[in-house]
């Protein structure tokens, strides 16, 4: 199972399916969950061999009506993630809180380092 397969089927259910990457469509209902790859480590090999896992440091972004709703969603991601058996995922620092005051939201972002088939 790909990387971008493994998130929505992990993240799918916190929001009832509402996981998107790069953004979210402007009317999407809240909570929802946006990722995005912003990096991750290339693993090479003196054989010159194609490794089968890939890495990437993924952000992964909770947006809700509330601080808290936002806070408990982003928990329950790292939750999900931390104990997902399809890929290998380990937060990289605690989660930062967003505001959007023209557009009403709050959001939860956080970091994390995951290993997945290629």
């Amino acid at each position: 199972m790909s990387l971008e397969s493994s998130l929505f089927a992990l993240l799918s259910p916190l929001v009832g399916g509402r996981v998107f990457p790069d953004v979210a469509p402007f009317d999407t209902a809240r909570p929802y969950i946006v990722w995005q790859q912003i990096g991750g480590q290339a693993p090479t090999f003196l054989e010159n061999t194609v490794p089968s896992k890939r890495n990437a440091t993924v952000q992964i972004s909770a947006w809700a009506d509330t601080r808290m709703d936002a806070n408990s969603t982003s928990l329950a991601i790292e939750s999900a993630l931390t104990l997902a058996t399809t890929v290998q995922a380990r937060a990289l620092a605690a989660h930062v809180a967003e505001h959007e005051p023209d557009l009403l939201r709050y959001g939860a972002r956080q970091d994390f380092s995951i290993w997945a088939d290629r």
